[in-house]
């Protein structure tokens, strides 16, 4: 019914349009006297000449170069109102007098023509926002869709013969269309010919980027989108961004190139065929930081693990490099954990913004994607001690592979976490490294839905897909999905299409399984020759000046590898993904761990055995069932017995006299499976008014959050450690 009142209004408003465009012609008719000689028998707009300028300015009105220049400003001049005052006395009379006794009233089939090829138009344009990404060239091997569906939608003008799907033909290609407010491929101008839209919509939506984001339903945030990707000339960068781009490229690729030289028998999990997610991530934190958040968190698996270490965290190459030593020696009790699982915290300056920037990257022994709650939790644990309650300090990015993506529950499980009050932390940028392959499965063996990204539709997450072999494709997407996420607070997905190079591994046989699609990769030129060819091309950079760059970083990993050789000890210190100041010294070494007296006071046990018996604010109706339980607790309590219930409110509350902060959290935690806890109670007479006598037992205490989850059963236990 919503969509009938919709086209209802949208014909309404064009009946109004053309009401106000069929009253201008008249004013031009009227306009047209004041040429007539008083002492001529014929009127200038009688017989012939009324048809005349009538066909005249339909013509104008489809397209105003298709009159001559003196027509246009003539019929501008009107359109503006300078040549018809009908406040004037009389002119209305002889303005009704006129059109009867010339018939200039009687044009509607034209009319209706214009009104229906706008619409038509209108739905264009919106085919292409909804559906273009199903024909944009995202896959850098050219063999494959990146969705499954793999059709060309019938409403997207893919050829001159599917304009008679909206009732259009070859000829309409030059006509001029007034552009809705839906659309920015206009810019500054408010129409454009019909030619030039579809261009401009193929632009936009069908080359190496394809957005999904029309199923959002604050149309705000999809006008956002839609200026940001259709405002024509907005992919543009300088030549010092693009220099940096290059720089970043380098080392992401030198990296793996390096590793693969010296250790080629060692699994790595390395990132060839998308070296370009290094300089995304880089672009994603330098815009967070020009936003203002001070620490970013992120997770992620195995592959490109090490190059994420060395390039985005900034580890010491040195102690990357010593993990290849099997001879290497724990100096004290901690991870043994392969180098791939490893994580790292590091503060710096971002070089960008010259803000200090605070980086953590979680260590991540499940391998895929059970680290995605552990980041979330941490995130809004993070958010808490800070008192970020927007978001707008600390936030969390997570990095996926597509087959875990859309394969594992718990990505499912973060996602319906995102929004809820107590677990949301104000939205987390995605990056799905998209091999188009899992270990050895062929995508259509792994997944049922389109795309891997398809799980992010639930929480109207904007998915911005993209060829990762256009690295400037890849930093604009990467720039908006930041300042989406600072704007508005919401996650949102980057699915970087690319390709492995390699097996799942470096010492696995691709070509077992993928014949096909790893002869076309061996043949596949790699990203940074693309771009460096493009640049040097354009005479952004100079061959001398590529070639430095390069011989620079190889020169910072030779003598990396040259220190690394002295470290024959690991120190648990180095890989931390927290400081852990309670754990660990200001050195980094571990503090002995001692267990202090942890009993408590009789008297200190019954006060809060007492406030757990009592509703501690006035004029607040609990439920009869209720005040039986509270009566009951208080008499354990005078009795010097506790049940579980009872013992779980002296222990919480022990921490909080302490100034310890308690967060329980997961299904029915409130009340409690069993209707034993009640550590929430609910006014039976005001709706949605609560209390939580927890948080009444001192004036100066810890606050302690009791939150229900959804019913997760895995996902919730990684973000309970907020």
């Amino acid at each position: 019914m919503s969509h009938l009142k919709l086209l209802a209004a949208t014909l309404k408003w064009h009946g109004n349009k053309l009401l106000e465009k069929q009253d201008i012609a008249r004013r031009v008719f009227l306009h047209g006297q004041r040429y007539a000689s008083s002492g001529t028998s014929e009127p200038f707009l009688s017989g012939s000449n009324s048809n005349y300028v009538e066909e005249m300015y339909y013509a104008w009105l489809e397209n105003p170069k298709s009159v001559h220049k003196s027509w246009d400003l003539f019929f501008r001049n009107a359109n503006a109102g300078q040549t018809y005052d009908p406040h004037l006395p009389g002119q209305l009379e002889r303005k009704a007098s006129f059109l009867q006794s010339h018939g200039l009233a009687q044009t509607p089939g034209k009319a209706e023509k214009l009104v229906e090829d706008h619409l038509a138009v209108q739905s264009l344009i919106r085919a292409y926002q909804i559906r273009g990404h199903h024909v944009a060239q995202l896959d850098p091997l050219g063999i494959l869709d990146a969705d499954l569906d793999s059709f060309v939608p019938s409403d997207l003008i893919t050829t001159i013969d599917k304009l008679g799907f909206y009732g259009l033909h070859e000829s309409d290609l030059d006509k001029v269309f007034q552009l809705p407010t839906t659309t920015f491929i206009g810019g500054h101008e408010n129409s454009l010919s019909l030619r030039e839209i579809i261009k401009r919509l193929e632009n936009t939506y069908c080359q190496h980027i394809g957005l999904e984001f029309m199923f959002i339903n604050d149309v705000e945030q999809c006008q956002w989108i839609r200026q940001k990707f259709e405002t024509p000339g907005v992919m543009k960068f300088t030549n010092e961004e693009k220099r940096t781009l290059l720089a970043r490229l380098v080392r992401s690729m030198r990296f793996e190139d390096f590793l693969a030289r010296k250790w080629s028998s060692e699994k790595r999990f390395g990132l060839e065929g998308c070296e370009v997610m290094i300089p995304a991530l880089k672009t994603i934190i330098d815009k967070s930081s020009e936003m203002g958040i001070e620490y970013v968190i992120m997770g992620m698996p195995h592959r490109g693990r090490l190059n994420v270490l060395a390039n985005v965290i900034r580890k010491e190459l040195e102690q990357i490099f010593c993990q290849f030593d099997p001879k290497l020696e724990a100096a004290d009790e901690g991870s043994g954990d392969v180098k791939y699982h490893l994580g790292m915290y590091h503060e710096r300056i971002n070089r960008a913004t010259n803000k200090k920037i605070t980086l953590s990257l979680m260590a991540n022994p499940s391998h895929l994607e059970a680290v995605d709650p552990v980041v979330q939790g941490k995130t809004k644990a993070e958010q808490f001690y800070r008192g970020d309650t927007a978001g707008k300090k600390v936030m969390s990015i997570l990095l996926h592979g597509d087959a875990a993506f859309a394969g594992q529950g718990v990505v499912y499980e973060t996602f319906h976490l995102s929004d809820l009050p107590s677990y949301t932390t104000n939205g987390t940028i995605h990056v799905v490294v998209n091999n188009q392959i899992g270990f050895t499965t062929d995508p259509r063996m792994a997944r049922s839905s389109p795309y891997p990204t398809d799980v992010a539709r639930v929480v109207n997450a904007p998915i911005f897909h993209v060829n990762a072999d256009d690295p400037e494709a890849v930093m604009y997407v990467c720039s908006v999905a930041a300042e989406w996420r600072n704007t508005f607070n919401k996650d949102v997905v980057v699915d970087l299409v690319c390709y492995r190079r390699r097996g799942h591994n470096e010492m696995d046989e691709p070509m077992f399984t993928q014949p096909l699609m790893y002869k076309q990769i061996h043949k596949q030129v790699p990203v940074l020759k693309k771009y460096a060819d493009k640049l040097i091309a354009d005479g952004t950079v100079t061959l001398q000046e590529f070639e430095e760059e390069i011989a620079k970083y190889d020169r910072i990993c030779e003598e990396a590898y040259t220190r690394s050789k002295d470290n024959k000890i690991l120190h648990i210190k180095h890989w931390l993904d927290s400081p852990w100041p309670g754990f660990f010294n200001v050195d980094g070494e571990p503090k002995s761990m001692s267990c202090p007296p942890t009993g408590i006071s009789e008297d200190l046990l019954t006060h809060i055995g007492n406030v757990a018996s009592s509703v501690p604010v006035k004029d607040f109706k609990i439920h009869a069932g209720l005040s039986r339980i509270l009566r009951a607790r208080l008499e354990m309590t005078k009795n010097r017995v506790v049940d579980w219930a009872l013992a779980e409110y002296m222990a919480f509350g022990s921490f909080l006299k302490e100034g310890i902060h308690v967060r329980l959290s997961g299904q029915d935690v409130e009340r409690g499976t069993f209707s034993h806890r009640h550590h929430v109670l609910h006014d039976q007479e005001v709706d949605k008014r609560t209390c939580v006598p927890m948080n009444h037992l001192w004036e100066q205490q810890a606050p302690y959050t009791v939150c229900n989850s959804s019913l997760s059963e895995y996902g919730v236990l990684g973000k309970s450690r907020g």
